[in-house]
């Protein structure tokens, strides 16, 4: 049977019993620890890290928020730490869904509070009830379907008559036609894709209305052969006028068949997991939240990469991909969004910002901007960082800003000073 354990990033797991099991330190199996373990040496390898090994008996979780099924059945649901203090479960859920549905552009509807205060099941549990509604808005305006053409022998004409392969007829078969004709049927590329993702979620939904919708649903695409080869099928997803219908429920069925972003958990066992790399999670989030207030002038540029460190031996080396890019006319806006929480309080620590962070800000300010203008880190919100700090100035010419973003409301807290044309009511 499925258990599911919710816990925060960074927080700490263990074999033994927890006397006050909370978002920060949880008991999970020992099955559930040692699978944990060997999936961090696999995630080691590549050059990322899921948790750190602390001894034998503890584990510490790094950055990564989303959803780990484990072969014994356990589901580790991991949520942002947004807030210090309280087990604040449901709010870092909600938190962690809004984000998603920014990061997919999901329509607002889908992304809104009332949908989100409607729904309190667990974030995988959530994705696949979204999968499922919009599997159901597609099929309910029509599944599209394809010509295909096949070869048939038949006593009457029907299509085209094949010469070459009737002609090579035995004379005691000369009454049978060698015809070619062509088929409308919904096997196609998005549609099986569709029903492999439904397959999946069919044998993972927990919730009865879940599972319900999700047989019905198997009902009414049975006739479709699920894809043998994903990576190609999504290749060839159409994207034109007719096909129009199909494109929301394409972020949710990659989700599904990817099963996380970015991030692949190899092996053999193949629960439902997903991973969301925090820090690329809320670059995204701030990116589509100032999409929306951008002045109608303006253009919004994610992982501008037109400029390098310096040149050597005629070509380029080191190159700068700041996160945002605002441009309007002949100005630019440069923006990076770190997942880091930083103190208004602590001057004396630097506002606890990294230096690194500066030198790469400075870096983007001369390359892009000609080392004039605007720049600007942009920090999440909390309770010892709640208004933009003061100026940084490199120069007379360029300007660094650190700039607060409030989680809940998805907005960007500006300085007095700045000229980011963002338009906020």
């Amino acid at each position: 049977m499925t258990s599911v354990i919710s816990v925060r990033e960074y927080a700490r797991l263990t074999t033994e019993h927890v006397a006050k099991p909370s978002l920060d330190h949880a008991q999970i199996p020992a099955s559930a620890f040692d699978w944990l373990c060997n999936l961090s040496s696999t995630f080691s390898r590549s050059g990322a890290a899921l948790v750190q090994i602390e001894g034998r008996r503890w584990l510490r979780l790094d950055n990564y928020v989303g959803v780990i099924e484990t072969p014994c059945g356990t589901k580790l649901e991991i949520l942002p730490k947004h807030v210090d203090g309280g087990d604040i479960l449901e709010a870092s859920r909600k938190l962690l869904q809004r984000m998603i549905a920014a990061s997919l552009n999901l329509p607002a509807r889908i992304a809104g509070e009332a949908s989100l205060r409607l729904f309190d099941a667990p974030l995988s549990e959530w994705i696949m009830e979204r999968f499922l509604i919009a599997l159901d808005q597609l099929i309910k305006r029509g599944i599209r379907s394809d010509y295909v053409r096949i070869e048939a022998q038949e006593r009457y004409l029907r299509g085209r008559l094949d010469l070459v392969r009737q002609v090579r007829q035995p004379a005691g078969r000369q009454h049978i036609l060698q015809i070619e004709h062509d088929i409308l049927v919904p096997d196609r590329p998005e549609n099986r894709l569709l029903k492999t993702a439904l397959e999946i979620v069919a044998k993972h939904v927990q919730l009865p209305n879940n599972w319900r919708l999700a047989q019905n649903l198997r009902i009414l695409l049975q006739e479709i052969p699920s894809s043998v080869d994903i990576s190609a099928d999504f290749k060839r997803w159409t994207k034109d006028r007719l096909m129009a219908h199909y494109q929301p429920i394409l972020p949710w069925c990659e989700l599904i068949l990817y099963r996380q972003m970015p991030l692949s958990l190899v092996g053999q066992w193949r629960g439902i997991s997903m991973l969301f790399p925090m820090e690329r999670l809320f670059e995204r989030y701030v990116a589509a939240s100032l999409n929306m207030v951008l002045a109608p002038d303006a253009k919004l540029v994610t992982q501008a990469a037109s400029q390098s460190l310096c040149s050597h031996d005629g070509g380029t080396m080191f190159q700068l991909r700041p996160d945002l890019l605002i441009e309007r006319g002949s100005q630019r806006w440069l923006l990076d969004a770190k997942w880091k929480r930083i103190n208004q309080n602590e001057k004396s620590s630097n506002y606890r910002i990294s230096q690194s962070d500066f030198y790469q800000m400075f870096a983007y300010g001369k390359k892009y901007l000609q080392g004039a203008g605007e720049l600007a880190l942009i920090y999440p919100r909390h309770a010892g960082f709640s208004n933009p700090l003061p100026v940084f100035s490199f120069d007379n010419d360029l300007r660094l800003w650190a700039l607060p973003f409030d989680l809940d409301s998805g907005s960007l807290l500006l300085a007095s000073g700045s000229t980011l044309p963002l338009c906020y009511l």
